[in-house]
């Protein structure tokens, strides 16, 4: 009688495997002894079985098992027998078996492009059972064509996948500016932190295969607004006790490591922070993402499609629900849209940043490119909400007792070019850690160039669908005036300058104008929410027939300094009533006070798991002493990852230094990003890009 059967040993060669499966930068495939798989969805992989006595073709037989999820709720995916004559099937899972030498069988296994990702395994193996004690990772595979996720231009993946730095832009227009990000997908904690979470969402382990569901899930986990143990609390108070400030995170591996290490939500994040993560979340799956930026974007309420401010008769008071923010900040996801016409695949728009329910959940997404820039409002995700993000008009409405709405609309040239003036994202495969070189403009991805008929024809095939919005855009539609006004816009104001504001006016008529005009200078966050007035001047001016005249007020550092909040925004607000024609008008303009840059520099050549010293500096631009100084360096590339060094109290006017030793501990180019903060100046930023030799 045969002995029986029995496994001595299985190896399904990690780091072989890994690199035909672009997964060979994942920590845990590279841990010193690690027998952890990561592998990718449609694509063969090599194993092999060795056993306590030869193997007999004609008399064994081995059979596979491969379960989901942990072991307190395992599904059974995929089971199948080693055969000489298995046939590879995209949908179905199979094991051939390519070679027999002695006790040791060979094999190859194809995967389901549709199996759910994240898989561990067991193999049943005749009649005695053998368990794989290590984790086997089975993820999103888009260089494979039959993939969901699947990218025909496979050079992007190296930036869309497999970068593990990159940029998000934030500021208001014309001051927008990269800030520097390390996702670190391939991180050990991130990794586990993912399958932490997906096990939270109590998402079906079954659904998991689906881009569409699971990109939704994690715009919904990716914040903690629905109770559900997501990764982020949102906080945009600009009070942060108990937690970290949003502008001090420099990457998503300290916020996955809290949450792993904690289970609880980590505090706090804002879109930027909630972007990056989502990244991180993507490109550890294997689902090909970007982050982007939309300047000045519209939070559209009431779904009209408009952005509605609203002014009592004096025109001195506005209010709403509707908001605009200086720039937010989402993600574009690559995959097929089987649920979708032809033609509405490609990159799709989700935001984890918690604004408005979806389904009733804090969700949004994944909502068509091509569905947003066409007005289809009936392409499922959500794509109304992110039309109106990218393109809404903006009115202007003032108290009128005479009008059948109760207000009547307030002139302004700027209502239909004012929302999504830029959407930015990082150029593929370059980085800049000093400049902007690496900027891509994708406006025209989201909407057709602004004042062209396109656009107009695709924002109003979007109105039709809501009767309150067609309402509102026919009787802004019968606005008309008689004295035109511009608000100058303000470019970059660095920190410590003065500024002036101006508006021009142009009476237009064959008549005098008499004119009521109020300009505020005020503080405010960068969503939009005021913080404090700076500086405000009201008063009268005669303007001539056919005139010109301005109104010009200068606002000191002195006025500005002490009332400025985060990322030192400030918005400067215009309104003017005509006595004559009662026709009003009203505008604002929103640009940020800018700070230096981190010069980060590197005396001696970076050498593999060797110390060396990096210095830190930039000019205090303030005229008073910086206190509680700190600087936080972070890189992928570095041992421990992240490391904060105290700096000394800085004079006006004066260089911020400090010092510290690393030691790189990956060879060739790294990424370093640094910020700094002190009780008198925050977010201060910069990047640097260096080579690490061997020793």
């Amino acid at each position: 009688m045969m002995p029986l059967l029995i496994v001595n040993e299985v190896d399904f060669y990690p780091r072989e495997n890994a690199k035909l499966h672009h997964t060979d930068r994942y920590e845990l495939v590279n841990a010193e002894d690690s027998k952890v798989v990561i592998v990718r969805r449609g694509q063969l992989f090599k194993g092999k079985i060795q056993f306590t006595r030869p193997y007999d073709e004609n008399l064994d037989l081995v059979q596979l098992v491969f379960t989901l999820g942990v072991s307190t709720s395992m599904e059974t995916t995929g089971s199948m027998y080693l055969k000489r004559d298995a046939v590879v099937e995209k949908h179905a899972w199979s094991a051939k078996i390519t070679d027999v030498q002695k006790d040791t069988l060979y094999f190859e296994i194809s995967t389901p492009v549709d199996v759910p990702v994240v898989t561990r395994s067991k193999n049943w193996l005749a009649r005695e059972i053998h368990y794989y004690d290590q984790e086997l990772y089975i993820f999103f595979n888009p260089w494979n064509p039959d993939d969901q996720t699947y990218m025909e231009d496979s050079a992007l993946l190296q930036e869309y996948v497999l970068n593990d730095v990159g940029k998000v832009w934030m500021g208001p227009v014309r001051t927008e500016r990269g800030k520097p990000w390390v996702f670190g997908q391939f991180d050990t904690d991130v990794l586990r932190a993912v399958m932490f979470m997906l096990d939270r969402s109590k998402m079906p382990l079954k659904h998991r295969g689906y881009p569409i569901r699971l990109c939704r899930t994690i715009s919904k986990m990716v914040n903690s607004n629905d109770s559900d143990g997501g990764i982020l609390i949102g906080n945009w108070s600009g009070k942060y006790e108990n937690g970290t400030a949003p502008f001090d995170w420099t990457g998503s591996v300290d916020i996955m490591e809290e949450y792993l290490r904690t289970k609880r939500s980590v505090a706090y994040g804002q879109c930027w922070v909630f972007a990056c993560l989502t990244t991180t979340v993507c490109r550890a799956l294997g689902i090909p993402s970007r982050v982007v930026t939309n300047v000045v974007s519209a939070h559209d309420t009431d779904y009209s499609l408009s952005i509605d401010k609203y002014y009592n008769e004096a025109m001195d008071d506005a209010s709403g629900s509707d908001s605009i923010w200086n720039f937010h900040v989402w993600n574009d996801v690559w995959m097929a849209r089987p649920d979708l016409p032809s033609g509405y695949g490609g990159w799709q728009a989700i935001d984890a940043t918690p604004q408005e329910t979806s389904e009733g959940k804090y969700q949004c997404g994944p909502a068509s490119l091509e569905a947003i820039k066409k007005g289809d409002l009936g392409m499922n995700y959500d794509v109304a909400f992110v039309l109106a993000s990218v393109n809404a008009d903006v009115f202007r409405w003032r108290q009128d007792p005479h009008s059948e709405l109760g207000y009547s609309v307030v002139t302004s040239k700027t209502e239909k070019e004012t929302v999504g003036q830029m959407l930015l994202t990082k150029k593929p495969l370059v980085f800049d850690p000093v400049g902007d070189e690496d900027c891509e403009d994708v406006t025209e991805q989201y909407k057709y160039r602004e004042g062209t008929t396109a656009e107009r024809v695709a924002l109003m095939n979007g109105v039709r669908h809501s009767e309150r919005a067609e309402r509102y855009y026919e009787l802004a539609s019968k606005v008309k005036s008689d004295v035109s006004f511009k608000l100058r816009d303000i470019d970059a104001v660095a920190i410590g300058n003065d500024f002036r504001i101006v508006v021009d006016i142009d009476n237009e008529s064959n008549e005098p104008r008499n004119i009521k005009a109020v300009l505020t200078a005020t503080s405010v966050f960068y969503n939009g929410v005021r913080a404090e007035q700076v500086k405000t001047v009201q008063g009268r001016i005669f303007v001539g027939p056919k005139k010109h005249d301005e109104i010009v007020i200068d606002v000191t550092a002195e006025d500005y300094l002490p009332k400025l909040v985060e990322y030192c925004n400030m918005k400067i607000s215009a309104m003017a009533l005509v006595d004559e024609t009662k026709q009003c008008w009203a505008d604002d303009d929103d640009f940020r006070v800018m700070k230096p840059t981190i010069n980060i520099k590197f005396h001696d050549d970076l050498v593999m798991n060797q110390p060396r010293e990096v210095f830190l500096s930039f000019l205090n631009p303030l005229d008073r002493t910086l206190t509680g100084c700190e600087f936080r360096v972070t890189s992928p590339g570095l041992a421990g990852r992240t490391v904060r060094v105290p700096a000394q109290d800085t004079e006006a006017k004066k260089r911020v230094v400090a010092g510290l030793h690393v030691t790189p501990n990956t060879l060739g180019k790294i990424h370093v990003v640094a910020t700094f903060t002190s009780n008198e100046l925050k977010e201060v930023t910069g990047a640097a890009t260096v080579h690490v030799l061997e020793g």
